[in-house]
């Protein structure tokens, strides 16, 4: 079975050891950068490889200049390639924050051309909770030569924003409205932009809801638009993947990202 949305602990259980599976560590702490590798040295699911936010998962400018840039698709190819994807991979990426480092990179592997790629539902809690064997120490896989072609999932930059259809803000309600802004130097949203924090997709298990209901959720929020229509951001176009991903997993396609998202919005535009 190919995994290209969600995958359960227990499935992923049942994939060990399978050497076509590439499992990857992406917890992270916006406070501590530096938490999520050392978390992951002292505990992590056996044969995963570790992702760093800012220094994986981000990089130069090349469509956007927000607080996480987008990597450049040569760059994508050559991250893929470290961590030993192939095109033949079942690709199982996980954190401890409800997807919300992990959908990046799911994102950014979908946007390249690799569909079999999952987010671990329930992250690394989950895993635990299923009694899921653990290892120590850090781990690599052979380097691979991956070659992708970007576009697979829509991606728009800082020029397009105002003649989106729908336009979602994945941030919270307070940071939406302007009331507080830990992050960036002003507050408040992108002109026309609607509110879809990315906790909402989530149930108190911290689990994604049934694809029936994020889908309920999803029509009412684009209200008649297209899926292809709607885009979505957040702080950095870290979080408003989760998003991305609950549509794709609700059946409803591939909505856009805005990957410069608030950050380089309120430098740029305001």
């Amino acid at each position: 079975m190919d995994f290209k949305t969600l995958i359960e602990a227990d499935e992923l259980a049942t994939l060990i050891g399978d050497p076509n599976l590439v499992v990857i560590d992406c917890r992270f702490k916006m406070a501590d950068p530096a938490a999520g590798e050392t978390t992951y040295a002292a505990e992590h699911i056996p044969g995963a490889v570790y992702a760093h936010l800012d220094r994986d998962l981000s990089g130069k400018p090349y469509t956007d200049k927000g607080r996480h840039p987008m990597l450049s698709p040569d760059a994508m190819n050559a991250l893929f390639s470290r961590l030993g994807v192939n095109h033949d991979s079942q690709v199982v990426i996980y954190d401890d924050m409800r997807g919300a480092i992990a959908s990046r990179l799911w994102w950014m592997l979908q946007y390249m051309g690799h569909e079999r790629t999952a987010v671990l539902n329930g992250g690394y809690t989950a895993w635990q909770a299923a009694n899921g064997p653990v290892t120590t120490g850090a781990e690599s896989n052979p380097s691979t030569q991956f070659s992708g072609t970007p576009g697979a999932m829509p991606l728009i930059t800082i020029d397009d924003v105002p003649s989106q259809s729908v336009l979602v803000d994945s941030r919270t309600a307070p940071r939406y409205r302007g009331d507080e802004e830990p992050l960036d130097p002003i507050a408040g949203h992108i002109p026309g932009a609607i509110n879809h924090h990315f906790g909402l997709n989530f149930g108190e298990d911290g689990r994604f809801r049934s694809p029936a209901e994020m889908r309920q959720t999803f029509e009412a929020l684009f209200d008649q638009t297209p899926t292809t229509e709607a885009t979505f951001y957040c702080g950095s176009g870290v979080t408003a993947c989760t998003n991305l991903l609950a549509v794709a997993h609700a059946g409803l396609g591939k909505a856009k990202l805005y990957g410069g998202s608030w950050s380089e919005w309120c430098r740029e535009r305001l």
